[in-house]
């Protein structure tokens, strides 16, 4: 069988912005190269709006009979040739980059014994590691200070200044501890809510609490460093989310964003933990029903001016994320279907990766929009896609909720006949898991039940009486958390006041604005 073509390449050149391909064609130019076949294949691969390998190798190579293994050089060496012009643009956008430059340099002019320039960049590049906290790099900077005056036999400067220099290292050490710290502790934290939103089991909540048991969590002023403090707030609002104390979890979110925004020097080299913090207060403006706050935020996320291409995928992302749940939590399904395609079209022409759009949060969304909008085919088809997909351990809460929409979108359709087998399914899958909770375990028997009821009154009485249940179970936050992804009193409501569902939500968030 023939080897697959790789399209690492292909991938990598449609992943470049518009200013890096200008700057590669500049760097090619100054190395003398613009005409060479690798350009050739540059632009070709380019304009493909779809990888052809065998198209490409015939353009390149359109007379000749050209051996697999030559083809595979050249691209091999394009390649790397990308990967060099893009070390070369962020030396000119990026600190570290520019940091790593000043080191190397600096070595450079060590080895030919030029101490005096050496000692200039040392002072511009201690001065930058400083300004954007660049530790692990100061610690280096450092040393060469030592070794510097150490070949020039200054013994002079060594004894004026070692003790500032041995200080500043140990200072330097802590803060690299310190920082580690709260990034292990939120990179923890970050994992054990991916895999369990809703927090109803007893043991995940014993292991977040002693995530936080710390003396470094217990103060911000254990913080030594800007970033550090950004993570102790990061860490407190998963915190906060996790425990469904969404007041806190939103004041937590204000403090994180005054704090980032109050250093705007750190935001020209990167914006990424803006977008995703300014996510998190918009979603938190969502839980508190703060839904005209919510979109003042959401245009704060549109104008943030991307640095990577990871930067606008994220911003894509969360705008979307945010721009679904307003729909959803406010009635206005018909424009979350306008978002929907509007949505779709940019994934059609633009250069972000589907396979990101491919996950449990935004097919729970899709599927939310397509059924508040009573397009249950639609509905049914992205839920079949979700629960068909590879399993992965994010979301677990939301897998459970999915097969209990599953059975209500079957409900919608009239599919009675295959409502059986699925209820038995999902019993079972729920109970393997250890996910068969009070209100899932009651939605099960309800479904079963509403069945073999055939008249008008007696179901109308029988959805009267789940939502009064349901409506009990939501006292606890966990339960009133959950019915927050969907609006399940919503639902029983549109079927005892012969509704739509999307007018009772519409309603709903009236009577709460007002």
């Amino acid at each position: 069988m023939p080897k697959t073509p790789s399209n690492k390449l292909y991938e990598l050149i449609q992943s470049l912005s518009g200013s890096e391909k200008r700057y590669f064609k500049i760097f090619v130019r100054d190395k003398g190269d613009k005409n060479s076949k690798y350009i050739q294949l540059f632009d070709a691969m380019d304009a493909q709006e779809t990888f052809d390998d065998e198209a490409l190798r015939a353009l390149i190579y359109p007379d000749k009979k050209i051996q697999s293994r030559k083809y595979s050089e050249l691209k091999a060496y394009l390649y790397e040739l990308i990967l060099k012009s893009l070390q070369s643009y962020d030396e000119k956008t990026s600190v570290d980059f520019r940091l790593q430059y000043l080191l190397n340099s600096i070595k450079v002019l060590f080895r030919r014994v030029r101490f005096e320039d050496a000692q200039e960049l040392l002072a511009k590049a201690q001065k930058l590691a400083v300004k954007y906290e660049k530790f692990e790099i100061l610690v280096k900077l450092l040393d060469w200070e030592k070794q510097i005056a150490y070949a020039e036999t200054n013994i002079s400067y060594l004894d004026q200044n070692l003790p500032r220099i041995e200080q500043l290292e140990m200072e330097t050490i802590t803060d690299i501890q310190n920082l580690a710290l709260y990034r292990n502790t939120f990179f923890k934290l970050l994992v054990s809510l991916r895999k369990d939103a809703s927090m109803r089991k007893t043991e995940q909540k014993e292991r977040l609490l002693e995530l936080l048991q710390r003396p470094e969590l217990s103060n911000i002023s254990h913080a030594r460093s800007h970033h550090a403090r950004i993570l102790y707030y990061r860490i407190y609002t998963f915190y906060y989310y996790a425990t469904a104390d969404f007041v806190q979890f939103r004041k937590e979110g204000e403090k994180l964003i005054a704090l980032i925004e109050s250093k705007p020097h750190f935001l020209k080299e990167s914006v990424t933990t803006f977008i995703s913090a300014l996510s998190n207060l918009l979603m938190a403006c969502i839980l508190t029903s703060d839904y005209e706050a919510a979109e003042e935020n959401l245009q704060k996320l549109k104008k943030i001016q991307p640095i990577t291409a990871d930067d606008e995928l994220k911003i894509h992302r969360q705008y979307y994320t945010v721009k679904f749940r307003l729909c959803i939590n406010t009635g206005q399904f018909e424009e979350g279907l306008r978002a929907l395609d509007e949505h779709f079209e940019r994934l059609e022409k633009g250069k972000l990766n589907r396979k990101i759009f491919e996950s449990e949060s935004f097919y729970f969304q899709y599927i939310c929009i397509y059924f508040g909008t009573g397009v249950y085919d639609k509905a049914l088809e992205y839920l079949n896609h979700w629960l068909n997909s590879p399993k992965s351990i994010q979301r677990q809460d939301l897998q459970s909720l999915a097969r209990i929409i599953n059975l209500i979108i079957h409900y919608e359709m009239g599919n009675t006949l295959l409502l059986d087998s699925l209820i038995r399914s999902t019993y079972r899958f729920l109970n393997k898991r250890n996910a068969l909770y009070q209100l899932e375990a009651r939605l099960i028997h309800f479904i079963r039940t509403i069945l073999a009821i055939p008249g008008k009154k007696e179901r109308k009485e029988a959805f009267t009486e789940l939502k009064v249940e349901i409506e009990e179970m939501a006292k606890d936050k966990k339960v009133k958390a959950m019915l927050q992804l969907f609006d399940l009193e919503a639902w029983l409501e549109s079927k005892i006041l012969n509704m739509s569902f999307a007018k009772v939500v519409k309603e709903k968030y009236r009577l709460q604005k007002n």
